[in-house]
């Protein structure tokens, strides 16, 4: 039967979600939820498209159309994380995939069509070297084994954490959403980094739904780190996490990435995704001891097949603001803004960063 591609809509969701909850090699944000989430919040429009051979979903390609201030019009797969790329069953499908999504783009006079892909075999560390990776650990059956197979350094920090008094909740359907957003606004505004808005992460756990769980770090009654992890298929993402950096002396990221592994280990995910990290910076080094391995990124444009150089920007974490000797003082003006200030401008930035 012939293949035939369009523009997916809303109705779409349950065999698009079904479809890539099988495809080896979906992400979280293949979700149907993160697109539908970037058009709720931030009215950038869901461009994404279905291959069906007869009734049967035989591909995807998630993509949203950035409408920027002064810019032509960008297609990017996918905007607000690391990755974002197409799925199919075969080449055939896959190449259809791509020319129906690049006539779509030259239809608004589209500038770009960023694709954010890995690279599946393992690269030396040669060619790592100032690039990003994202950073993997497969896991057991058990939490319980996945504990016994830690360093027991690793293990003593995480009892520390307890010994300091540190416990964590997790939560679902948006309980201790507050608590969430409260440190991670505070802690985008010392990066100097424009904060998404708490829509965001509302749309996302309801779009999610149970491919979401949040976790909060108390301190007594004090929350004092949160992260929210997102599910699909076999693989577990966290896409943020946040500690207060008063409290960091006793070990509440340990507790909280603790927290959230062992809730993918006990509901039968396989492979837990620490995120984007620069290849032997700060980061990477933190997620490293948790036994995770690295796996190269390869962002490019689809249309010229440019691949984006990481090498080429500040090796840090703080990608949301713009590079060059302005970025500096933009940061250290944002970092002194008042809270509620960050909040209610940050969102109307945020929304037109893709990163």
């Amino acid at each position: 039967m012939t293949v035939h591609v369009r523009l997916v809509t809303q109705a779409d969701k349950s065999i698009w979600n079904a479809y890539i909850n099988d495809h080896p090699r979906a992400t979280p944000y293949h979700h149907f939820g993160w697109v539908e989430s970037v058009e709720q919040v931030y009215q950038h429009k869901n461009t994404s498209a279905i291959a069906l051979c007869g009734d049967d979903v035989v591909g995807v390609l998630p993509c949203i159309l950035m409408r920027r201030p002064l810019l032509r019009p960008a297609f990017c797969s996918l905007p607000y994380c690391d990755l974002g790329f197409l799925l199919a069953d075969d080449s055939t499908t896959a190449d259809k995939l791509l020319a129906f999504m690049k006539q779509q783009l030259l239809n608004v006079t589209g500038q770009t069509f960023q694709l954010r892909d890995y690279i599946d075999e393992p690269a030396p560390e040669s060619q790592m070297e100032g690039q990003k990776v994202r950073m993997l650990l497969p896991l057991p059956a058990t939490s319980e084994e996945l504990m016994s197979g830690f360093k027991s350094k690793l293990r003593s920090q995480i009892r520390k954490s307890e010994k300091n008094g540190l416990r964590y909740e997790i939560h679902k359907k948006g309980n201790g959403l507050d608590d969430f957003y409260h440190i991670f606004a505070i802690n985008m505004r010392k990066l100097g980094s424009p904060v998404h808005s708490k829509a965001w992460f509302q749309h996302i756990i309801e779009n999610y739904k149970e491919n979401s769980i949040l976790s909060v770090v108390y301190s007594e009654n004090v929350p004092v780190g949160a992260g929210i992890t997102l599910s699909t298929g076999g693989v577990t993402s966290i896409p943020w996490a946040s500690t207060v950096a008063q409290y960091n002396r006793l070990a509440p990221n340990m507790l909280l990435y603790w927290s959230l592994l062992k809730e993918a280990c006990d509901n039968n995910m396989q492979t837990f995704d620490f995120g984007r990290s620069t290849f032997n910076e700060g980061t990477y080094r933190f997620k490293a001891q948790w036994g995770a391995t690295p796996q190269l990124l390869n962002w490019y444009d689809a249309l010229t097949q440019t691949q984006q150089d990481f090498s080429a920007q500040d090796n840090d974490e703080r990608e949301n603001v713009p590079q060059g000797k302005i970025r500096p003082i933009i940061e250290k003006v944002w970092a002194k803004l008042p809270l509620h200030v960050t909040t209610a401008l940050g969102p109307r930035i945020r929304k037109h960063i893709s990163l």
